[in-house]
């Protein structure tokens, strides 16, 4: 054989499935029927499926039946045309809970077959979201300080006035003294409040069981706030500590559990509260000296009404609620609370589905005293 010839025949291209094989990228052929007729290696690790599982299965079996996939694959078939939908939900026994891009195009030579390709949303991407929540969080560091000096000593004058005045006016006008007093009071803390967010000293961070802090979590709500809620609870009995302050994990937590006990409806309320070790990549964090893993992840879940999906890019803003007498800072200092941790918070909502996750670092020595694994830390 000719050089020339041993030269053509290397040249020679693989098949179009073992391209697809190769490809990172989840994908998926669909028949007319959307049965699955093909997936790739990348697809069968993302669903933790084989082949033999997948092939022949039909999409409402791998993904759930309401699920917006279904939706944009009929659309695409109708279509006759690609269409791409960004951030969508995925969650499944097997899975979790995975956010991805879809990208859905029909086959020229097959029209009522059809391509999906998943692509997996990053632990990066979720730290960009934290990075913004972080910056969200220290656009009120300057105003809470200039607060404490500008707005509250002057507060302290006015009230002391007020209660002066109070002993020298007629009866009928102690109503306006006394609101005067009151709303002093009620501005006084709110800066109060605001004071966390002026504090930059690093924290002091130990291993901490993370279960005996949503123990601690649950039990107060139950005996407080939450009386109406049914909790459950679903706990990694094998997750190791997190690295972190035990108080400020409950200030972070309480704060949730809060939020989403006034969230669920008065009857038939349930808040889930769930651990899970999650095999992420190490990552660079803004704030950290060293590249972090965040593998420890908490998620509360609860079955409200949902945000309102036009607040969810601001949720965790200052001064942003969906409450009537909210004042918008609770979710601001669990940014920055989990933020000095070196870890990520993100969310998802649907009505009846709303879930917060905190993504955590876990101590160096799990091993050690602070192991998350029992309820006795």
């Amino acid at each position: 054989m000719s050089l020339l010839a041993r030269k053509r025949g290397a040249a020679k291209l693989p098949d179009a499935a073992s391209i697809l094989q190769a490809s990172p990228v989840p994908t998926l052929l669909l028949d007319g029927s959307d049965l699955i007729t093909f997936t790739n290696l990348a697809a069968q690790e993302f669903f933790q499926l084989s082949a033999a599982k997948l092939v022949g299965s039909a999409l409402d079996q791998v993904v759930p039946a309401d699920n917006p996939i279904i939706v944009l694959v009929h659309q695409a078939r109708q279509a006759g045309n690609w269409v791409a939908e960004y951030g969508v939900n995925i969650e499944t026994p097997r899975i979790s809970h995975r956010i991805v891009d879809v990208q859905i195009a029909p086959m020229s030579d097959h029209p009522d077959w059809t391509v999906l390709t998943l692509h997996p949303q990053s632990m990066a991407r979720k730290i960009d979201n934290q990075l913004t929540h972080r910056n969200a969080a220290r656009s009120v560091t300057a105003m809470a300080a200039m607060l404490m000096h500008e707005v509250k000593n002057p507060l302290s004058g006015i009230r002391g006035a007020s209660q002066l005045l109070e002993q020298t006016v007629p009866d009928q006008d102690r109503v306006l003294t006394r609101l005067i007093t009151d709303e002093t009071d009620r501005i006084i803390a709110l800066i109060d409040r605001m004071e966390v967010f002026s504090d930059s000293r690093p924290i002091d961070r130990n291993p901490v069981n993370i279960h005996a802090v949503l123990e601690h979590v649950r039990m107060i709500a139950q005996n407080g706030f939450a009386r109406h809620v049914r909790f459950v609870e679903e706990y990694d009995p094998s997750l190791p500590a997190v690295y972190g302050n035990r108080d400020l994990l409950v200030q972070v937590f309480l704060n949730l559990v809060k939020n989403a006990a006034e969230a669920v409806p008065e009857q038939g309320g349930e808040i889930v509260l769930s651990t899970a070790y999650q095999h992420g990549v190490k990552l660079a964090v803004a704030g950290a000296s060293s590249r972090t893993h965040l593998p420890l992840m908490v998620s509360i879940k609860d079955n409200g009404a949902g945000i309102p999906e036009d607040m969810g890019e601001h949720l965790f803003d200052a001064f942003v609620t969906t409450k009537r007498n909210g004042n918008g800072l609770g979710l601001a200092m669990v940014a920055k609370v989990v933020g000095d941790h070196g870890g990520v918070i993100d969310f998802t909502s649907r009505p009846r589905k709303t879930v917060f996750r905190v993504y955590l670092p876990m101590a160096a020595d799990p091993s050690g005293e602070g192991q998350a694994g029992g309820m006795n830390g």
